[in-house]
């Protein structure tokens, strides 16, 4: 293939580029021609054809003038055939420029039956995806050569457009009902031979459990709250639940902590010991010792942390696919909706940015068949309610866009009484301290209502009310047993302990 060679002047440099001789963008015409003919001949056809092309399909722009007349004519409920669609035409003013009511009788003489017309419609619409990639590759090869671009906007710019494309592009097919029926008849049977076992994965805390039947495949969960009401706490113990001691892989996307932060907050829950003695590093023996005993299974976990900051919706689905593949992740948990980007597409408000955002985790957690759950600020309506009870968050508080509730299947909030200075509740049936509501307030699959848990914000620590405490006793005979057994014992931690205790090494 021959080239042209072309010099660019910028900034001062000489930047030499091959660009291949222009070619003719993929069209097929007569192919165009014949699905005009079928639609004319086949007062059916068009319903057929409607949800795979619009006008700009046609490469010719006579060939677009007459299926804009015939989908007007579908649209007013008009019969289409040759003398409707000449008459449109006219009606239109755009007859002549057409090519005259003789290119309209041509049309519907090129074909004798519209029996190939689906067919025929997906060749117009695969050229038409080809000369919509040309174009953007077009678009996207400047910019990679104008240096006033930063580079990973361009790339989150293409990543976006072909996003967009696929998305336009994207045919569902309907299906039949027969064999659905028979896949939702072996879930029951499959539930029904759990014996109301959880059908999903377990958070780790039975009395929420038992109002999901754990966290479901193909669900979208929202888990929303104010800052203080212990999101992230909720967040980690349902991670170290599900992947350090249940051992299901699963990914953590952190976009407001670092790893190390969020490491760090995971090790106060799972070894409970206080998240600002991580910090200062004013840990005594005990908890060196229960750091030393319960770190492992943290290690030995399957769990991914990506802590990429402004993670786009296109970067998180491109890494939870990878990561689904080849590591088998599970479950996926997003700290938090409203740090994430569109990176590359245009909006009119943020608004319209979240609910592509929401709209894209429901279709990435269908199309894996596994939960994604994120979570989610609410704004500030919550604030300006009076009283501790006022403070109870509403579905109509989640913030930048009512459609996180529309695309989720569960929601949740996350409230402390407590922290409104709510002490007892106003039946006084209730003791607020240390605990938290889990409040249910969508499900599309089951119960509605508020789970009480225990929460322990200085171990970062969500857990079921009647569950024992594991943290370490002040003193006490019993200790060493709490702590190991006799296959365990170590010289060197019982110093540490005797000398905790003030006692001889």
């Amino acid at each position: 293939m021959p080239e042209e060679r072309r010099t660019y002047q910028r900034k001062g440099q000489q930047i030499a580029s091959s660009l291949e001789y222009a070619h003719v963008q993929p069209h097929a015409s007569e192919v165009e021609k014949a699905v005009l003919g079928a639609l004319m001949i086949d007062k059916d056809a068009f319903i057929e054809v409607s949800d795979r092309l619009v006008t700009e399909s046609f490469y010719e722009p006579r060939n677009q003038m007459v299926y804009d007349a015939i989908r007007s004519l579908s649209v007013e409920d008009s019969p289409i055939d040759v003398l409707t669609v000449t008459d449109k035409l006219a009606k239109m003013g755009k007859l002549e420029e057409v090519g005259g009511p003789g290119y309209i009788a041509e049309l519907s003489s090129r074909v004798a039956t519209s029996a190939n017309v689906e067919y025929h419609t997906n060749i117009v619409a695969e050229k038409y995806l080809a000369r919509q990639m040309i174009q953007y590759v077009n678009v996207v090869g400047k910019k990679v050569y104008d240096e006033s671009y930063d580079i990973k906007d361009v790339i989150d710019e293409a990543e976006a457009t072909l996003f967009e494309l696929s998305q336009k592009n994207m045919k569902k097919d309907y299906s039949v009902l027969a064999p659905i029926v028979d896949k939702a008849k072996e879930t029951i049977m499959q539930a029904y031979a759990n014996k109301g076992e959880l059908s999903g994965i377990a958070s780790g805390i039975s009395s929420l459990d038992e109002k999901t039947l754990g966290w479901q495949n193909s669900d979208l969960v929202i888990i929303a709250a104010r800052p203080a009401m212990g999101k992230t706490a909720f967040a980690l113990s349902m991670a170290k639940n599900i992947a350090a001691d249940q051992k299901i892989p699963m990914v953590f996307f952190s976009l407001e902590m670092s790893d190390v932060q969020l490491t760090n907050r995971l090790i106060s829950n799972a070894c409970q010991i206080e998240g600002m003695k991580l910090v200062s590093g004013q840990l005594d023996g005990p908890d060196l010792l229960r750091l030393d005993k319960k770190i492992q299974k943290l290690m030995d976990a399957p769990l991914y942390i990506d802590d990429t900051a402004g993670l786009s919706i296109m970067d998180l689905r491109s890494k939870v696919r990878r990561l689904v593949r080849e590591h088998g992740v599970k479950l996926v948990m997003i700290d938090y909706l409203q740090l994430m980007t569109a990176s590359g597409m245009k909006f009119n408000s943020r608004q319209e940015e979240v609910s592509l955002i929401s709209r894209s985790l429901k279709g990435l957690a269908k199309e894996l068949n596994i939960p994604v759950l994120a979570l989610s600020q609410l704004n500030r309506n919550v604030e300006s309610r009076n009283g501790a009870e006022g403070k109870r968050p509403q579905l109509s508080d989640l913030r930048e866009s009512g459609a996180i509730e529309q695309d989720a299947d569960m929601v949740i909030f996350l409230h402390r009484p407590e922290y409104f200075g709510l002490g007892m509740s106003s039946d006084g049936t209730v003791d607020y301290h240390n605990k938290a509501e889990v409040i249910i307030s969508k499900h599309r699959k089951g119960a509605t209502g508020i789970v009480l848990t225990k929460f322990l914000g200085e171990y970062t620590l969500y857990a079921d009310l009647d569950e024992e405490s594991n943290l370490p006793p002040s003193a006490g005979g019993e200790f060493r047993d709490v702590l190991f057994t006799k296959e365990e014992y170590d010289p060197f931690k019982m110093a540490a302990i005797d000398g905790y205790r003030g006692g001889d090494s």
